[in-house]
């Protein structure tokens, strides 16, 4: 069982039907469920292949989280609270280095977005697609909780995004009379857009491509007008 797997201590599942033991651990369940939705889908994932993945029995699952759409969101949550973390860490720094650092996070896409730290990866790219692109694919038009919690997730990176862009307009490697957020929105598509055909099986060297393609493609300014513009703003 994948709860197996990430406890390392086969004590912590259980067969199928009994009630939730008192050791139970519920973020270990949340995470079992969010790769278990990852793989399937939401409409393709029963309740009885969440018990499976998670160890525990369906009255244990409808007890903790009350149906499988409550434990789906929460899912959600887990996985968008560690997206958020990772894209605030990966594009938060000095403005000098804030351009290679959005060239970092798009070469990042070519791997996906990873199941969790402590779960080894898989060799299927496909198992690593963004969960909320795979979700507001699936559900983005009829499940309205889905669909608030993917728009503040993307919202989230983007604003991280248009900050990293701000970042280096000051230092002077993008042009400034570029809009940022429209930068950032830009940026954040093509990342989803990897994701997806990285997931439909296009390999890692064409994926790297479109990356380092994408980043040709930013208004970055030359040197010569790096320095004029530093050259200006020292009164020169």
């Amino acid at each position: 069982m994948i709860l197996e797997q990430v406890v390392k201590n086969p004590a912590r599942t259980y067969p199928s039907g009994m009630a939730r033991p008192p050791s139970y651990v519920r973020d270990e369940v949340i995470r079992a469920a969010e790769r278990q939705f990852r793989t399937t889908g939401y409409n393709g994932t029963s309740v009885d292949d969440i018990a499976a993945a998670t160890g525990l029995g369906r009255g244990s699952l409808y007890a903790a989280f009350g149906d499988k759409h409550g434990l789906f969101l929460h899912a959600m949550d887990g996985y968008f609270a560690r997206l958020e973390h990772q894209a605030a860490e990966a594009l938060t720094g000095p403005d000098e280095g804030a351009l290679e650092r959005l060239h970092q996070f798009l070469l990042a896409a070519v791997h996906g977005v990873p199941l969790q730290p402590d779960f080894a990866a898989g060799t299927s790219r496909a198992a690593t697609v963004c969960f909320s692109a795979k979700t507001a694919l699936e559900l983005g038009t009829t499940d309205p909780d889905a669909a608030r919690r993917i728009n503040a997730g993307l919202e989230f990176v983007q604003a991280a995004l248009a900050t990293c862009v701000r970042a280096a307009q000051r230092n002077g490697d993008l042009d400034p009379n570029a809009d940022p957020d429209e930068l950032a929105w830009l940026l954040l598509t093509i990342v989803r857009g990897i994701d997806v055909i990285g997931a439909a099986g296009r390999n890692p060297r064409c994926l790297t491509s479109i990356a380092e393609r994408a980043f040709a493609c930013l208004p970055v300014q030359t040197t010569n007008a790096r320095k004029k513009r530093r050259d200006a703003g020292r009164g020169k």
